[in-house]
């Protein structure tokens, strides 16, 4: 059956935006004189919403849902802010997306980054290209793996699932699909490893974003 929409994860998928991430995180840790982490942690760190991150950073004892939030509030002041600046699309990315409009495909994005950040994102780096839906973490919605993002999304187009193809570097866009009953395609360029995706149980597994094509 012929696929008529593609529902894209953002960080690890899109772009490569660990870079904004880590020095985000690091620099709301620095002003409460915490300790640090290293790109390669951060990598471990995302995927599930800008509060678990924070709660990966910090120290175990400091975990509390106060300084949860203040550190949190510090992280999105200063990402707002500074998003742009390590982060871009993954080689192929634009071409591809290009590639798909001009086939009559409709795009999606499906993030666990706050809204504003996912909106902005977007903004910055695929300005040109007309997505159907650019829905992040809000207020109310559960996070992926939880399956209410793609079901809204599958509702916003009107495309049946079966026609729907979720595209993402982590077991949770693998399993999030997996909920919401769409066919998976797991990129291994993103922030995670071959085999979380295999042991996930992604449909199919692709090295090159143009392979991605052959799923259309």
């Amino acid at each position: 059956m012929k696929t008529r929409l593609a529902i894209f994860d953002l960080d690890g998928t899109l772009v490569d935006s660990i870079g904004d991430l880590a020095v985000a995180c690091n620099t709301a840790l620095a002003l409460r004189g915490l300790p640090q982490h290293s790109y390669e942690a951060y990598c471990g760190f995302v995927g599930n919403g800008i509060m678990r991150l924070v709660e990966r950073a910090l120290p175990e004892p400091l975990r509390s849902p106060e300084n949860v939030a203040l550190v949190r509030a510090d992280f999105v002041a200063y990402y707002t802010d500074h998003l742009d600046v390590r982060t871009e699309p993954y080689p192929g990315i634009p071409e591809l997306l290009a590639e798909l409009v001009r086939r009559g495909v409709k795009l999606a994005v499906a993030s666990n980054k706050f809204q504003a950040g996912t909106e902005k994102v977007i903004r910055s780096f695929f300005p040109d290209i007309r997505f159907e839906a650019v829905l992040g973490q809000r207020e109310g919605v559960p996070l992926k793996p939880d399956p209410a993002v793609a079901e809204e999304i599958l509702t916003l187009t009107g495309i049946p699932r079966e026609q729907a193809l979720f595209v993402g570097d982590s077991a949770i866009d693998i399993l999030t699909a997996q909920a919401a009953g769409i066919r998976s395609a797991g990129v291994t360029w993103g922030f995670r490893q071959r085999t979380e995706l295999e042991e996930a149980g992604a449909d199919r597994i692709v090295d090159r974003a143009d392979e991605l094509l052959d799923l259309f």
